[in-house]
């Protein structure tokens, strides 16, 4: 019996034209494996494509909900951003869908996984550590960097190879935006984008939103809840995380929320732009957010932050399936225990307007906050409090003091 490869497969031409190659070189079995984390009408017509392009089997694996309450939940309550901007819309899907590869091949019993991820991205990375991580038994085929045997450089290439082959497939040589779509977002990258001096062309680039400029001239109020960090309803209406992501991008799409052009350093070395449509997203992170400044108290807020950081460098490495990744998860879930509330807010033109936060956890104190003289606060306790707060600044300025006047 011929050797099984998985074959991480997304219906485009690249993976497309993987099929009969890696039967060509390496006399595989091939099984390609799409994993349907909110793609969409991406997915239409998979089966035929590949199953003409000779793989003996097509699996189509929905992981949406896994995906949006075991990677997303995590990044949100995390507040993991990478590089101030990026809401690691592919990064989280990566370990996500190298989890599934696995499980496939194990239940296949092949002996190998191959990804049509290219040689200077950061999706191989990803992809060969959570397989590593899970099957360290597993061999890992990697085409665009095997130059010896793959030699497509090009689309028409590509087409070419695939004519030769006798598949004739629904694309076209012209060039396109490069992009990667999942539920939580979508990004583009190349044409005009690929220098940083030229604006967007966003009238051909958008597909989940408009520009602030072209959103309606109306704000619309949104409530929505939360219970310990966990997204719960919108408008009153319980759902679950995936049809919360899926209203709110819609809600966010509408009123130009999460459009985000940035020029990031990629784990590789290099610097690549792109802009990120993360409307859903954008405004799932502000509104955590705003639930949480009421909630935690500043020391945990302030180590919050860091390990926000942390998580950000360690999903967008691909480092997900690790012991530090759990341990800051862990730290974050424990964050998370009072973090339950209502957070209202107006979304207009690109912005999301705080309109009110409640929260029975509430650390926030009006007869506290307020000019006004309460019981717990008595104004003449900050004299104590300045002096030995500052006591470090006054002794140094004190020996300064003394140093200028031996010097003279």
């Amino acid at each position: 019996m011929k050797e099984k490869v998985v074959l991480a497969y997304s219906g485009g031409l690249d993976t497309t034209a993987i099929i009969p190659w890696l039967k060509e070189n390496f006399d595989y079995e091939v099984i390609c494996c799409c994993v349907d984390c909110g793609q969409g009408e991406e997915l239409d017509g998979l089966e035929e494509r590949a199953k003409l392009s000779g793989a003996s089997k097509l699996y189509i694996e929905d992981i949406v909900d896994d995906f949006c309450d075991n990677y997303i939940v995590p990044c949100v309550q995390a507040h993991a951003v990478y590089e101030n901007k990026y809401l690691l819309g592919t990064s989280m899907a990566r370990p996500a869908i190298a989890k599934k590869l696995v499980d496939i091949a194990r239940k296949e019993g092949a002996s190998a996984i191959c990804h049509g991820a290219t040689g200077k991205g950061n999706d191989q990375i990803r992809f060969e550590l959570g397989i590593k991580a899970l099957a360290p038994d597993l061999k890992i085929i990697a085409p665009w960097r095997m130059t010896d045997v793959w030699t497509m450089n090009s689309r028409e290439e590509e087409i070419e190879y695939c004519k030769q082959h006798g598949i004739n497939l629904p694309f076209d040589a012209s060039h396109s935006y490069s992009r990667d779509r999942n539920l939580w977002h979508i990004s583009h990258e190349g044409l005009e984008l690929e220098d940083p001096s030229l604006e967007p062309n966003y009238d051909n680039l958008l597909v989940l939103g408009v520009t602030p400029e072209k959103a309606p001239n109306e704000g619309e109020y949104v409530t929505m809840t939360f219970d310990k960090g966990v997204p719960k309803s919108i408008n009153g209406k319980e759902m679950k995380v995936s049809d919360i992501i899926r209203k709110l991008n819609e809600l966010g799409g509408k009123h130009g929320i999460g459009i985000c052009d940035i020029v990031e350093n990629r784990v590789v070395g290099m610097k690549s732009r792109g802009v990120y449509e993360t409307p859903g997203g954008t405004i799932l992170y502000e509104t955590h957010q705003q639930l949480e400044e009421l909630v935690l108290d500043r020391a945990t807020y302030e180590m919050k932050e860091e390990m926000g950081n942390k998580l950000s460098q360690i999903v967008y490495e691909g480092k997900w399936f690790t012991p530090l990744r759990e341990a800051v998860q862990a730290f974050v879930e424990s964050t998370q225990e009072y973090v339950t509330g209502e957070v209202k807010f107006k979304l207009y033109k690109g912005n999301i307007i705080k309109a009110g936060t409640t929260s029975p956890y509430s650390l926030y104190s009006e007869s506290l906050a307020s000019f006004t003289t309460g019981e717990l606060y008595d104004h003449h306790d900050a004299d104590g409090f300045i002096n030995l707060f500052g006591l470090p600044l006054k002794v140094r300025a004190m020996k300064m003091q003394e140093v200028q006047k031996t010097q003279k």
